[in-house]
């Protein structure tokens, strides 16, 4: 509230490309769309997948307070094709959106999902039979796709009363097109290499980068830090995530990005960071475009 940070958020819209439902629907190659914060839709052969659906205004209980999201969706719920599969992370209410789940729910066919959390979308009306808890190093099945819920060094809890009675992770996704790694939350550990050397390496990380804070710096990456635990995957491409779309942290909220890209640069490390809805074939060319120098200070 008192912060002496300029540029915590845009004073303009930030680049965003509107996703056609048609061209969605009738997709032929693998790719990725970021939808917003930790969002992002996949489709990987056959499949759909979504991380972590946050598509309301706000990242809090109540929508009339709390961190705003900074602009509009390129794509309504109600547009997006019939979701084979939704990761979820763990329970804070940027990554777990109760208005999200259950206007997903009837167009999801599993909700892949730590241990206890499972029950939480249970008592909020979700088919129990959608629901497939799971605890570190748990793997399962859907369809052709290997899933794995893997550890990350992070924390749950949606009020005062509950910390950590949930787990929290991240996921591990094996396709017979592609693999991918979506890291959830995590502070920089000595599990991304473990995760790595036993599954990697991955052609495509979405990996957390933003809402860090020297007063947090084990449950959140720096940027630094994330390009480190991008190599320790053996990831071939990054696509930074959890930035871009809320504040909370005291930070610029381009700076997550604009290190990135740096850092990224001098370590070798391929990055991709596509505007909001726009389409990245995933181990495809793509040409990076740096859209969130536009309020450069």
């Amino acid at each position: 509230m008192f912060s002496d940070v300029k540029n915590l958020e845009p004073t303009a819209p930030i680049p965003l490309m509107k996703m056609s439902r048609a061209a969605v629907v009738n997709e032929q190659q693998d790719v990725a769309y970021r939808i917003g914060h930790s969002t992002v839709l996949i489709k990987l052969g056959n499949q759909w997948i979504l991380t972590d659906p946050m598509f309301s205004r706000r990242a809090s209980p109540l929508q009339w307070v709390g961190p705003k999201r900074f602009s509009d969706l390129p794509i309504q719920i109600a547009q997006l094709p019939a979701i084979d599969v939704v990761v979820i992370s763990h329970n804070h209410y940027d990554h777990l959106d109760k208005a999200s789940i259950l206007a997903l729910a009837p167009k999801v066919g599993r909700f892949l999902v730590p241990e206890k959390v499972g029950a939480i979308l249970i008592k909020w009306g979700v088919e129990a039979t959608k629901v497939h808890p799971m605890n570190w190093w748990d793997e399962t099945d859907v369809s052709s796709t290997h899933f794995v819920f893997t550890p990350t060094q992070h924390f749950s809890g949606r009020s005062l009363t509950d910390q950590n009675e949930t787990l929290w992770g991240s996921w591990v996704i094996l396709a017979p097109t592609h693999h991918v790694f979506f890291s959830g939350d995590s502070g920089y550990f000595a599990g991304f290499k473990q995760i790595g050397d036993r599954f990697g390496p991955f052609d495509l990380a979405f990996m957390e980068d933003g809402q860090y804070s020297k007063d947090w710096p084990v449950i959140h990456m720096f940027p630094e830090q994330m390009i480190q635990a991008t190599q320790d995957l053996r990831a071939k491409v990054v696509m930074p995530i959890h930035n871009s779309t809320f504040r909370l942290a005291n930070h610029p909220w381009n700076e997550p990005l604009e290190k990135a890209w740096a850092i990224s640069q001098q370590k070798g490390v391929t990055m991709v960071a596509p505007e909001f809805g726009q389409r990245y074939v995933i181990g495809g060319t793509f040409e990076q475009q740096e859209w969130w120098e536009g309020e450069k200070q």
